[in-house]
């Protein structure tokens, strides 16, 4: 429902009283109700007859975006099965975002959250094993894995965490500040 017909019966009015008190025809004030956008002189004349801030009508297309949470929390969810490959992480949530059209700021943070990770982790990994193989440590093998284990721990509890925040209060509990989509 457009925030302009909420507003018109909060004030008991109908279209033609409304269209009769602001100058603006019923067949403009029929359009914005169904979803057109409401700007210029319109707006004014509409702000001026409901006596309303004009951020009370203007739709915010951010709040207007669906958000379907528990799809939210299965985008989160697939990356759990593929947290030891790289970029797999990344990819089957991206597939998923993309096939059900959910690009809102909790999908986005969910993929960047991925990214960071696979970036950080191959980083390290290669690091690691640079590091190892020149100062002849041991078993390249063997570090890795010691590194390898650690990591793909703290992503599944990361993705585990987050998935608890999107059921308790609709939104992630580690996410960063800036996103990669």
């Amino acid at each position: 429902m457009s925030k302009l017909k909420i507003i018109r019966e909060k004030h008991n009015l109908t279209q033609e009283e409304l269209s009769d008190i602001s100058g603006v025809s019923i067949r403009t004030i029929q359009r914005i109700e169904s979803g057109n956008e409401l700007k210029g002189h319109t707006l004014k004349a509409l702000v001026k007859a409901l006596a309303v801030d004009k951020s009370e009508l203007i739709e915010n297309k951010d709040q207007e975006l669906e958000m379907n949470y528990g799809l939210i929390k299965l985008i989160n969810l697939s990356s759990l099965p593929l947290v030891i490959i790289p970029l797999a992480n990344i990819a089957i949530p991206i597939i998923i975002m993309f096939a059900k059209k959910q690009f809102n700021p909790l999908t986005k943070q969910i993929v960047s959250n991925q990214i960071l990770w696979s970036i950080f982790s191959i980083v390290v990994f290669f690091l690691i094993a640079i590091f190892v193989d020149g100062l002849f440590l041991g078993n390249e093998l063997d570090v890795a894995l010691t590194y390898m284990i650690p990591t793909i721990l703290i992503n599944i509890f990361i993705i585990l965490r987050n998935a608890a925040e999107i059921d308790k209060s609709q939104k992630l509990h580690y996410k960063l500040k800036f996103s990669f989509i």
